[in-house]
């Protein structure tokens, strides 16, 4: 679901961080002497970190406690045999969505798809592709019935027609159109007659949603095709493409230049895992599960959110714990959307973009446009960001060009009012951190720097900094998954009703997260330790 660093959209290796990658190129990535933090120091922000996030839970579990019975009559709880009879918070759809229609037929649907590609990869390599190309359009006629395979069918077909063409303008405003024809009512109205319940109908949705992205990659880059360039793109490797079911409902995003050079480089070798990896594989993505179920069970996180009068009444511990389990559980239920799928992914011996990185480690908007939904930030760096110029087109082009990813994206989400506000607030917050490392590489600020301020201490105010990009990203991502009218609560009670007291003690637990954050950087690539780009990869 995000976008990337507007000073480091650029393609490259997905095995090393292109951010990373750009220092010697890039005018504006210098590095500067980074030191890690005494051992004392370190581990006390780390207890520190913990400890506010723990606290901060209980109190929400607390709260969902004091709530139970005015949540179960406003909003709605279910009781729940599997988790000691507690109530479950049924209240986020998506995951409710996604674990009904995981339940009924499309976790089977999917380990048949696994089954089915072993036992090709033995009997029929030479045919495996078009065999799992058939065996998801049956799938897609058993799930969405004959009416929403002719429409995916149809929209492959006129996609097709219009990748010959080869001309980009016409294929985005297809896709628009596509798009807007979802979100028309008398479209929707049809759509939902063919389908005897809502969950059928939002299925469709969902999947011609994410389908709209994979034509568009078909035909951009089809567009930019070489005459030497000797990749398929036929009508069958679209189809392909298109129906190759691991990716069908919900993604993850793969572009189609990196599906089809994996796909149809596959040799009669079996993928190059092993069984104790494919095991612990399994087994992260059920303790994944697990806690997102824990979660929804122990604390009414959404419920409590559609309900303003909760929020405007509950103690700031358990508002900002409500903040914190609300990011994370978004966090923990795309590493199980996603997880699946990549596992399935993984099998086939291709290799799905990354899963999300953990959302308490990032201190920066940047970091999360990068590093938490991959195959989407991919798709938007190759096709919307370095098309509209990019960085290189200087500052006017660069915020153009972003500006435009940010448009698209809303628009994709839905366009709905809501959104606008969180991709203006995601669009300020990503101008603010480029004006600042615009600032910071100045030579004559940056030899000042240098001489008045020791790397711990450039540490520090990094990390103070970083504190209020990682307030106002919260507040972003509240308006995402609780709407405008959420974000405009936490500004009244937080910045009107809590001043000066609680913004500070605010700041000060979020200087905590991000250093803890920044150390966890360097223990993640340790090359680079002793260094620290201006352009951070993470938040």
């Amino acid at each position: 679901m995000m976008v990337t660093c507007v000073m480091c959209m650029e393609e490259g290796s997905s095995d090393e961080p292109r951010i990373l990658r750009m220092y010697s190129r890039a005018s504006l990535c210098k590095t500067m002497k980074h030191d890690p933090l005494p051992k004392s120091e370190y581990y006390t922000y780390l207890l520190l970190s913990l400890g506010i996030h723990f606290y901060s839970f209980y109190e929400v579990y607390v709260s969902s406690r004091d709530h139970e019975e005015f949540l179960e009559e406003e909003v709605g709880l279910e009781r729940d045999s599997y988790f000691l009879g507690l109530k479950k918070d049924v209240t986020d759809f998506e995951w409710s969505f996604w674990m009904e229609w995981a339940h009924s037929q499309l976790f089977g649907l999917m380990l048949g798809h696994a089954l089915l590609s072993q036992f090709t990869r033995i009997v029929f390599e030479k045919y495996r592709p078009w065999i799992l190309m058939v065996y998801g359009m049956v799938v897609c006629w058993l799930v969405l019935g004959t009416k929403g395979l002719a429409t995916i069918f149809l929209n492959t077909t006129i996609f097709y027609v219009i990748a010959q063409m080869k001309i980009p303008t016409i294929t985005w405003l297809s896709s628009v159109l596509v798009l807007l024809l979802l979100h028309n009512e008398s479209v929707e109205d049809i759509q939902r007659a063919w389908y005897g319940s809502e969950n059928e109908y939002y299925l469709l949705q969902f999947t011609l949603t994410v389908r709209s992205l994979f034509y568009t990659s078909y035909c951009l880059e089809y567009s930019s095709l070489q005459a030497s360039d000797k990749s398929p793109f036929s009508l069958p490797s679209l189809m392909l493409y298109i129906f190759y079911y691991p990716l069908f409902h919900n993604g993850p995003i793969i572009t189609y230049n990196e599906f089809t050079k994996q796909m149809f480089a596959q040799d009669r070798r079996w993928p190059n895992f092993h069984l104790s990896g494919l095991v612990a594989d399994v087994f992260r993505l059920v303790l994944w599960w697990c806690l997102a179920e824990l979660m929804i069970h122990t604390m009414y996180i959404h419920a409590m959110y559609s309900s303003y009068s909760i929020l405007k009444d509950v103690s700031y511990w358990t508002l900002g714990g409500l903040a914190l389990a609300q990011v994370l559980f978004f966090y923990v239920k795309y590493l199980v959307l996603y997880g699946f799928p990549a596992l399935i992914v993984q099998l086939d011996g291709l290799k799905a973009p990354a899963l999300p990185r953990c959302v308490s480690t990032m201190y920066s908007f940047t970091g999360i446009w990068r590093c938490f939904d991959v195959g989407l930030h991919r798709f938007l760096v190759r096709y919307v960001y370095i098309p509209m110029g990019g960085s290189h087109s200087g500052l006017g082009g660069m915020l153009l060009s972003t500006a435009s990813t940010f448009i698209f994206v809303s628009y994709w989400h839905g366009g709905h009012e809501y959104l606008w506000y969180w991709a203006a607030l995601n669009w300020i917050g990503i101008i603010g951190e480029y004006g600042l490392k615009r600032l910071l590489s100045l030579p004559s600020l940056q030899d000042r720097i240098d001489q008045s301020l020791s790397p711990k201490t450039y540490r520090r105010l990094h990390a103070a900094l970083a504190s209020v990009s990682t307030a106002l990203l919260i507040l972003t991502n509240l308006v995402f998954l609780g709407g405008e009218q959420v974000g405009k609560i936490y500004l009244e009670r937080l910045f009107v009703q809590g001043w000066p007291w609680i913004p500070l003690v605010m700041f000060g637990c979020l200087y905590c997260f991000a250093q803890v954050g920044i150390e966890w950087r360097l223990f993640l690539y340790p090359k680079y330790k002793g260094k620290f780009p201006l352009c951070s990869r993470t938040m």
